[in-house]
């Protein structure tokens, strides 16, 4: 997932006239000093959704001032924080299977299956190394210590090191290292971070968990999705080479092994990622049910996107419109809410 960063074209400059114009015509909330903070919840592909929810929000004239994100929501929350969603969401519904693929780097050594230094690279190329605290937004990331298993919060500092620790889904990519600590996937401590988001002021919080309803549930068929990739390996053999090139066997037996560590060996077995996509997704919901149960936030958006497989950031189309309509179903209990604060 770190290969998201290419698209976070952060400013240097001070706040744009248009982030200033829109928050002058922003609702009676925030003329009435209620701060309205977002949190966007960790998800794999699903989390494209997050962009359709903002984007829903904002034509109901509620843009949050105060921005928290945990693993994929740590990306979508970036782009909003730094005025860049707009851009970000072009890039995104561009994305194909061959993007995904051709920036990853495999690794079975490092501590991940994606050792991620060449998206590192990348990113580090394309991105400047901005403050969190000089974004036009309060924004905040959550990872996850290795070691101690508490979660950390990056409220300062570069963007690009709370962002990428964020994201560190275990098993998938490896961890990063900061601070003489190894940082994973912010989802495994906080899903959700709606705590975050009150501890950096937010009097109102509309919370967008992705886990809701995943347990149990599939991604799209595997025999169409391999078959898919299948044609894509087959018309281009240097592609192959590029995400196997550790594998050394013939061209053949790369593309079995690859093709089965992603999807199963057929249509009863689990492959790899769907079995650890299906692991962290039970003890997701597990804790994201617990912590908003004991801290809830006063809205809770869920786009329905259970059908999204973990690494299917091809689909953005789905998860975004999705975002949007999840804002829809609950547009008459946001617009109670916000009128009585």
């Amino acid at each position: 997932m770190a290969f998201l960063f290419s698209s976070l074209r952060v400013p240097l400059a001070l706040v744009s006239d248009k982030y200033a114009n829109g928050k002058k015509q922003m609702n009676n909330h925030s003329e009435n000093n209620i701060k309205i903070g977002i949190a966007l919840g960790s998800g794999s592909a699903r989390g494209w959704a997050h962009i359709g929810v903002i984007q829903a929000l904002k034509e109901m004239g509620i843009e949050p001032e105060i921005v928290a994100g945990s693993s994929i929501g740590a990306i979508v929350g970036a782009a909003y924080a730094s005025d860049q969603l707009e851009n970000f969401e072009k890039w995104v519904r561009s994305l194909s299977w061959k993007d995904i693929i051709n920036f990853l780097d495999v690794s079975v050594l490092s501590g991940g299956f994606i050792q991620g230094e060449k998206l590192h690279e990348f990113a580090r190329a394309h991105v400047q190394e901005v403050a969190i605290e000089s974004l036009p937004r309060n924004y905040g990331a959550v990872a996850t210590d290795l070691g101690t298993g508490r979660e950390v919060w990056f409220r300062d500092g570069p963007l690009l090191d709370g962002v990428r620790a964020s994201i560190g889904l275990p098993g998938l990519f490896t961890p990063v290292r900061l601070k003489d600590r190894w940082l994973v996937d912010g989802g495994l401590t906080n899903p959700v971070p709606v705590s975050l988001c009150r501890a950096m002021g937010a009097e109102v919080i509309i919370a967008v968990n992705l886990n809701g309803g995943i347990v149990g549930k599939h991604s799209r068929s595997r025999k169409a999705r391999a078959d898919s990739v299948k044609q894509d390996i087959n018309s281009e053999t240097a592609f192959l080479d590029r995400i196997s090139s550790q594998l050394k066997n013939s061209l053949s037996e790369r593309k079995d092994i690859l093709l089965s560590q992603l999807f199963g060996e057929n249509n009863d077995a689990p492959g790899v990622l769907e079995v650890l996509a299906s692991s962290i997704n039970i003890m997701q919901d597990r804790i994201t049910r617990s912590r908003m149960g004991g801290d809830p936030p006063e809205i809770i958006l869920s786009p329905q996107l259970s059908q999204l497989g973990l690494m299917e950031f091809d689909q953005a189309d789905m998860a975004i419109e999705e975002g949007r309509a999840s804002v829809q179903r609950m547009r008459p209990a946001i617009e109670q809410i916000l009128s009585g604060v």
